[in-house]
């Protein structure tokens, strides 16, 4: 099978410096970037390292997954933010679980033996927040909701089978694309399979965004894949 990475970056150079040495190129069949507008020089190390770079013209997460899956010629896809907070090493992982068979593969950062940013903290309002997310979309799309529970569906480090797409897309402009990606996934019966991961520190930058206005994005979404869901049923 062949399995193509693709980089989802937006001035990411602290983290590519770091995590592009990591990657396990030679295991697949292309590694290639889609930057969204990049101004700190993270365009310019991509192609110094041999990494193709997808320009990406209109600015969303669900833009960035939409392009790479066009401009790969792959079985299947695994999406990276190379912003330090995702293990490279786990790229053999979600590759393995595509050629078993699995439909949609997730690194869970909240099932048993994985490492949340937050698991040192009194306070953990992100993994509440994400944990609520999953209950809702387990009780609304999942027909397996005990035995398969969907403990991080909003994770966008995660691979997908290109046979998989006409299940999943269209993909939203936002940030949003990984929850509804999720969702649509669970409701046409495709084989999601999740691991435990280790969460790691972000390496330079800032979060691309706001708290409360993710929040409130993702309640819309679920919204709108809930009425989907019933117009297509």
């Amino acid at each position: 099978m062949n399995i193509d990475v693709v980089l989802l970056v937006l001035n990411e150079i602290d983290g590519l410096r770091v995590i592009v040495p990591q990657i396990p190129r030679e295991r697949f069949h292309a590694v290639f970037a889609v930057d969204g507008g990049s101004n700190d020089g993270s365009q310019a190390f991509l192609q110094e390292n041999g990494i193709a770079v997808v320009d990406q013209s209109r600015r969303g997460r669900g833009q960035a997954f939409a392009l790479g899956v066009q401009h790969s010629t792959a079985d299947a896809f695994i999406f990276f933010s190379p912003d330090g907070n995702e293990d490279p090493q786990d790229l053999l992982r979600i590759a393995d679980e595509l050629e078993a068979g699995a439909d949609l593969v997730i690194a869970s950062r909240m099932m048993a033996g994985a490492v949340n940013e937050e698991d040192a903290n009194w306070l953990k309002p992100r993994r509440w927040v994400n944990n609520a997310f999953n209950l809702a979309l387990n009780g609304l799309f999942n027909p397996h909701p005990v035995r398969g529970y969907i403990t991080d569906s909003i994770n966008g480090y995660r691979g997908l089978q290109r046979t998989a797409l006409a299940a999943v897309e269209p993909f939203p402009d936002d940030y949003t694309v990984e929850y509804r990606m999720t969702a649509r996934a669970l409701q046409k019966g495709l084989k999601v399979k999740e691991f435990p991961t280790h969460e790691r520190d972000r390496i330079g930058g800032e979060t691309k965004v706001p708290s409360l206005q993710a929040g409130l994005r993702f309640i819309r979404a679920l919204g709108e894949e809930t009425v989907r869901r019933f117009r297509n049923a």
